[in-house]
């Protein structure tokens, strides 16, 4: 009998103070993920905290390889698929993919691309503070009302 494969998103704001604490409050959560078969993990960004959960989760990867995870990076504009952007950082994902295809204006193309994760997703990894203009916020309110299990570190 296999066991159905679990998608797990990572979002949090651009500039995010990386402590210790927090280092090992993600790292229990990548583990718990794992523990409960999340094997895909989706990442759109250029926050701090994305980088983080990357790199526990390659921290991970390498230390069960037999697990088979799969760190995928989700652009917001197709074109970037075809040539990515200056600022992105190849690293070592499985695959690149865009969610959503059809937004033009980048602002626009990252709001949706979350929701478009999120909408995968069996569980999201959050570092996000109530900001009402934010970005992250917006996207962590979709994904209350979607009702997905949501760990929120900041808190």
């Amino acid at each position: 009998m296999s066991t159905v494969e679990k998608t797990c998103s990572c979002f949090g704001h651009s500039d995010v103070n990386i402590t210790d604490e927090l280092i090992a409050r993600a790292r229990i959560e990548i583990d718990r993920a794992v523990a409960d078969n999340v094997r895909i993990f989706l990442f759109g960004g250029r926050s701090d905290f994305d980088d983080l959960c990357y790199d526990l989760v390659t921290e991970k990867k390498n230390a069960e390889s037999q697990l088979n995870i799969k760190r995928v990076f989700c652009f917001a504009l197709d074109k970037q698929l075809r040539k990515p952007p200056s600022w992105f950082i190849r690293k070592e994902y499985e695959a690149l993919e865009c969610p959503t295809k059809d937004f033009d204006y980048w602002y626009t193309a990252i709001y949706y691309r979350n929701l478009a994760m999120i909408d995968q997703s069996d569980l999201i990894l959050f570092w996000i503070e109530q900001r009402e203009n934010s970005g992250a916020y917006k996207t962590y309110q979709y994904a209350v009302k979607k009702h997905k299990r949501i760990v929120n570190l900041f808190t």
